[in-house]
């Protein structure tokens, strides 16, 4: 999809973060711009239309098939679907109450499930468009005290290397990317603000509570801003490329587990010395 303009971009987790600068990026790029969110849309979507682009809103829980199907239905026409919302509870994976898991499975990984149902008969029958699913360098890696997270994270990563595989096989123009970040200053590590209501969160130890504390802290000191990742995913749809990785320095971490693999030894912690 080396045009964009005057194409339309649907964008799950629009209202801060990733999602926001994504969708912003996209209307500069002279595309109009459907935003979904738990959270109130309409300051993003004032900005995107002051940009003379047009731009809608929709309040969608991603974790429900049917606010993801209502949203897919409410557009004439869709070409960029990028499946972007999620939350990160941390926690050791003893920790993690059942809720915890159920939340961040419905947001993080069946809200890509429910996007790629929803939208991607669309785009293979008009035989156009581009899947961005949002993952995370932890599903490429296992950092520690990220059990349910980097849960899903993984499954995100291998859906999306099953998607693309299905559409080959199938001789689809349909395009996928998927995006594997690592720290970047956005709401993520603020997820509890958008927990369900009567959701019971685990109860955790001083060392995990530790622990999140700085992972609230390396988020806020990424070096890349969410408009950096914006222009990295807009490069990678017009180029048609796959895996998207920001952070260039993560690849040591990946490069370690896959030996790891290979060889048949115990992970390396990939927070730790290499």
């Amino acid at each position: 999809m080396k045009e964009l303009r005057g194409k339309v971009a649907a964008v799950t987790g629009a209202a801060s973060g990733l999602g926001r600068a994504m969708a912003l990026a996209f209307a500069d790029e002279g595309m109009d711009v459907a935003l979904a969110d738990v959270a109130d849309l309409s300051e993003v979507q004032q900005v995107i239309q002051g940009k003379g682009v047009r731009a809608t809103s929709m309040k969608v829980d991603v974790s429900r098939e049917s606010d993801v199907r209502k949203f897919c239905d409410s557009l004439e026409k869709v070409h960029l679907v990028c499946n972007n919302a999620g939350v990160a509870p941390a926690g050791a994976v003893w920790e993690s109450s059942v809720d915890d898991w159920r939340w961040i499975l419905g947001v993080n990984l069946w809200g890509v499930i429910h996007g790629v149902r929803a939208f991607a008969p669309r785009l293979i029958a008009q035989d156009e468009g581009h899947i961005v699913n949002t993952a995370s360098v932890a599903g490429l890696i296992s950092p520690p005290g990220s059990g349910a997270y980097n849960v899903t994270k993984h499954a995100v990563v291998t859906l999306s290397e099953s998607l693309y595989h299905d559409l080959r096989e199938r001789s689809s123009r349909v395009g996928v990317s998927v995006l594997c970040p690592a720290y970047v200053p956005t709401g993520i590590a603020d997820s509890e603000r958008n927990r369900p209501a009567g959701s019971v969160p685990g109860e955790f130890s001083e060392q995990t509570k530790a622990k999140q504390a700085m992972m609230r802290k390396a988020v806020a000191s990424g070096r890349l801003s969410a408009e950096d990742v914006a222009r990295a995913v807009l490069a990678a749809v017009k180029e048609e490329r796959f895996y998207i990785l920001t952070h260039a320095r993560i690849k040591g971490a990946i490069r370690a587990r896959m030996e790891d693999i290979l060889e048949e030894r115990p992970p390396r912690n990939p927070l730790g010395p290499l």
